[in-house]
């Protein structure tokens, strides 16, 4: 004997998606994230932000992360073209200062995000 079967054409649930945002907005964060997914980077971050007067210069970043200058050099490119640094040139030496509200922006850029992915009831 055989059953019957009928397809519903109906979705089961409600969907939990309400917003995104563009794509433009999504590469530029996306740059934020992939600059400090280096923990060379995220060291030369902290390095800045607990330096006296919130800024350092290149010459002192090399020794503690342990690589060239140029490497550093590099690294540091990375973090002022995803917006997390400035850079000011004095002389031959380059001092870098975290950008005002950028950790914070990249921060809250998530927060959508883990609030919605956050159960009702919790």
């Amino acid at each position: 004997m055989t059953l019957p079967v009928t397809v519903e054409q109906r979705a089961c649930c409600s969907p939990r998606v309400t917003a995104a945002i563009s794509l433009d907005e999504a590469e530029r964060i996306a740059r934020v994230f992939k600059a400090i997914g280096d923990p060379t980077r995220v060291m030369l971050l902290s390095l800045i932000s607990g330096s006296e007067g919130g800024e350092a210069c290149i010459c002192d970043l090399t020794d503690p992360v342990g690589l060239s200058q140029g490497t550093v050099s590099h690294h540091m490119k990375i973090l002022a073209d995803a917006g997390l640094v400035t850079r000011e040139q004095r002389g031959k030496w380059a001092y870098f200062s975290l950008a005002d509200g950028a950790l914070a922006a990249a921060a809250e850029a998530l927060r959508p995000a883990a609030v919605s992915a956050v159960p009702s009831g919790r």
